[in-house]
């Protein structure tokens, strides 16, 4: 019996040593749904609620493995609602291929159903490769192409393939004029700047008297070199969220996260250093970097296109984050005088007071800080954690302790929400052997993790360790846009378009077989955590927190303050709340650990 195109499809991606494609079916992907089924010893596909899950799968496959991620869904509506997740992996620079349906070949331009003009639709987010199969004996090269490119460029790309095509004989490509003859296998190169350079960046940092780290993402495989850098530097060193898990947060001079999310020490590191050395990082916000002018700046990153982008850099350095900084670390000079980092450290220390004792301050009913305060002294060791955007990012970035063997992701660029449950549940098919945890605010919750649990559902029982943990901050309101409301409109909450229904998520998780767990007094947290770990389960944990503690950013400026204070004038419900639990925080940054101070107002 001839070869389908399908089954061309599916032996391709296995020679590619690709095992796992995260999709949802329809009739525009039939075809290799057949090939699929007659290949199921050997490729694994996840069946997901929705195609925006699967998308968010595939970026985090991407990220928790670092080999491509494979998403497909079926033509017209399928392939959009790709779009999102496929966002998020182009935005964090993340390999991913998406495979979809189309129409047939006889149909298009004809106004089918569900015929959209796919190439147009994904030519922003698969910029780099978006092709439709036209001919059976093109689907080599459209298969090798999308990932090569995919793994050359770390971005999406793209694969369109009309259903009729699908169960057409596959034909190799004829060894005649105009055809295309590609082949497998990709190796990354190991890019170094010039040795000039490298001698440029070093003359630099050793002028310096005050040095300060940023590291992002693509410092991951280089955290050994990062470590011996600053060491010899005394520098201290500030980390993008999505460069949390790059080193863990028990070394002295780790300052923690950078931005709204970020530290207090972070933001003194950025404000008073002379030198700025970035490694493998797009973190945005320029504000949070230090002042033009102030500081010599060095940039490291393995893309071109991102290099001098956030500050005025002196040297820019193309190259792979670890064989630059290796070739980089016999030239620098050891600072003799460790003041500043005797500073940084200091300041470290005394930090980690001060968000304890934040999280330890009352609230009605439960600080949501201290949920995740609690949660990081519990983590068990080489967990795997993810965060949804919104209020849980904040702590999230500020509260959770990484330890070395940890892995750590979120949206970064794209900042979307809904990727905290579909990440964990990634994490689990790449990782069976490892606990995952999500941490979610109930808005992405009802938005799109309630059908994600179902998916857990399905599959948990096939996991070595069946653990898997999703934390649900349950406190009516999507917080984090409540508060930009105040802050930088200075507008009172919008009850309309801000208050969220109560749902039942730890009921809703007994239902589906699995376990849930209700807190809503701050004594269970502690033991509700534990025996959630000892769980042989997925669970649930309903948390019931307030809205009104605020997530200070590391610096307030007289903008923000002038907005907070308006929007309490202009009705805010929640104002008198908000004030004391605003109180609470700020306090411990002037009077650090006063708690009999906070707990009279």
């Amino acid at each position: 019996m001839a070869k389908q195109v399908s089954d061309f499809l599916v032996e391709r991606l296995l020679e590619w040593k690709i095992t796992r494609i995260f999709g949802f079916p329809g009739d525009g992907i039939n075809g290799i749904l057949g090939a699929l089924n007659r290949a199921k010893d050997k490729m694994d596909f996840v069946q997901v609620r929705h195609e925006e899950n699967a998308a968010f799968m595939a970026c985090a496959h991407a990220k928790f493995t670092g080999e491509v991620g494979i998403c497909m869904a079926t033509s017209g509506p399928g392939a959009i609602h790709l779009l999102n997740g496929l966002y998020d992996a182009k935005l964090d620079h993340q390999p991913v291929v998406a495979i979809v349906g189309q129409s047939a070949t006889t149909a298009m331009g004809g106004s089918f159903q569900q015929e959209v003009d796919l190439n147009s639709l994904y030519k922003d987010v698969a910029h780099e490769y978006v092709h439709t199969l036209m001919d059976p004996s093109q689907t080599r090269t459209l298969v090798d192409r999308a990932i090569r490119i995919a793994k050359t460029e770390r971005t999406v790309t793209c694969i369109i393939i009309p259903n009729n095509l699908q169960d057409e004989k596959y034909e190799e490509p004829a060894r005649v004029h105009n055809s295309i003859h590609t082949s497998l296998h990709f190796a990354y190169p190991q890019i170094v700047p010039a040795q000039s350079d490298i001698q440029k960046a070093a003359d630099i940092l050793n002028g310096g008297k005050k040095i300060a780290m940023l590291i992002g993402a693509g410092a991951y495989n280089a955290a050994d070199e990062v470590m011996q850098v600053a060491e010899l530097l005394g520098a201290g060193v500030a980390k993008a969220l999505l460069g949390k898990d790059v080193l863990p947060d028990d070394l002295p001079y780790v300052t923690g996260a950078i931005g709204l999310l970020g530290t207090k020490p972070s933001w003194d590191l950025m404000m008073d250093c002379d030198t700025l050395l970035m490694v493998g990082s797009s973190f945005p916000y320029s504000e949070f970097l230090p002042k033009e002018g102030q500081a010599r700046g060095i940039q490291i990153d393995i893309n071109g296109k991102m290099l001098g982008l956030r500050y005025p850099m002196e040297l820019n350095l193309q190259g792979d984050s670890k064989e630059s900084l290796k070739a980089l670390l016999p030239l620098l000079e050891r600072k003799e005088d460790r003041s500043w980092r005797e500073e940084i450290e200091k300041n470290i220390a005394e930090w980690w007071k001060v968000i304890e004792a934040r999280a330890m301050n009352g609230a009605d009913p439960i600080n949501p800080e201290r949920v995740f305060w609690e949660l990081s002294k519990l983590l068990p060791d080489n967990c795997i954690l993810s965060s949804d955007s919104g209020t849980s990012a904040d702590w999230f970035a500020r509260d959770i302790k990484i330890r070395k063997g940890m892995r750590a992701s979120l949206s970064g660029n794209l900042a979307t929400m809904c990727p905290g449950v579909p990440y964990a549940i990634s994490a689990k098919f790449a990782h069976p052997d490892k606990m995952s945890i999500a941490l979610v605010g109930d808005g992405a919750m009802q938005m799109l993790g309630n059908n994600g649990v179902i998916t857990i559902s399905k599959y948990w029982k096939r996991w070595s360790d069946p653990r898997l943990m999703i934390v649900v901050l349950n406190n009516r309101d999507l917080n984090q846009v409540t508060w930009e409301q105040r802050v930088m409109e200075g507008n009172p909450k919008f009850e309309a378009s801000q208050d969220v229904p109560d749902f039942p998520y730890a009921e809703y998780a007994k239902m589906l077989g699995l376990d849930g767990i209700k807190i809503d007094k701050p004594e269970d947290i502690v033991p509700s955590l534990e025996y959630a770990f000892k769980l042989n389960r997925p669970v649930i944990i309903d948390v019931y927190t307030d809205p009104s503690v605020p997530p200070l950013p590391p610096h307030i400026s007289f903008k923000q303050a002038k907005n907070f204070m308006f929007s309490m004038t202009k009705g805010d419900p929640d104002a008198w709340d908000m004030i004391k639990q605003s109180w609470k925080d700020v306090i411990e940054n002037f009077i650090p650990h006063k708690k009999e101070m906070s707990e009279t107002i």
